[in-house]
């Protein structure tokens, strides 16, 4: 996925010699969570709106330097670490350096958001499941290979969740055969945490517990 054509250059970046007045001013006007700091041009760091609201505004950036947090993105970071780069540092605007950490420009989460969005996984018509496995017998490829293995396409997935010990993997699955993957998913030992579509072996379990709450009744 080609996400550079969403770099915005129209947003400013700061000098640290300049007057801290301007950088409070910029996000007076904006609702941006960050901005860029430069020195002779080149990325030193990103300012946070947060930290302003104890500093002198008669003073200059470079009087805290201190403060600054260092994260961004190159031109040629993929758009899944672009992502994460915002989720990381809660931000909504990340700086976006060239080779010799010169500022190209910015990527705006709401642009990269919508560029998601777009991707088949959202979509493609089709079911969505959420397993789960210890971490050290979670496989992808077998992941993959349990779907097709039964008549569905894999669409895509991801890791939605992980820990020291499980993994929960959500993927997304066409097809007429979502009750038989996911009888083979339990089959494999991976736990079925949401499906959105008629689980047989659900409808299953009531039906045998409905019987024995009868049967405890007579």
């Amino acid at each position: 996925m080609q996400i550079q054509t969403h770099i915005i250059t129209s947003i400013p970046v700061f000098e640290v010699d300049e007057p801290l007045e301007g950088l409070v001013q910029f996000f007076v006007e904006n609702t941006y969570s960050h901005v860029a700091i430069v020195h002779e041009k080149r990325f030193i760091g990103v300012f946070n709106e947060n930290d302003l609201e104890s500093f002198d505004v008669g003073r200059k950036i470079e009087d805290f330097k201190y403060s600054l947090e260092s994260f961004f993105v190159r031109k040629d970071t993929s758009w899944f670490d672009v992502l994460e780069t915002f989720a990381r540092n809660e931000a909504n605007l990340v700086p976006v350096l060239g080779a010799e950490d010169e500022i190209l420009g910015y990527y705006d989460i709401t642009d990269i958001v919508s560029v998601f969005i777009e991707m088949p996984f959202f979509t493609e018509p089709g079911g969505i499941l959420v397993v789960s496995k210890e971490l050290k017998d979670y496989s992808f490829s077998e992941i993959v290979q349990i779907v097709e293995s039964n008549n569905s396409k894999f669409i895509g997935g991801f890791i939605s969740e992980m820990n020291n010990e499980e993994v929960q993997i959500t993927i997304k699955i066409s097809g007429e055969s979502m009750n038989e993957v996911l009888q083979t998913f339990r089959r494999y030992n991976y736990s079925v945490l949401f499906g959105n579509v008629d689980d047989q072996f659900i409808d299953d379990l009531k039906q045998r517990s409905d019987y024995l709450n009868k049967y405890l009744n007579v």
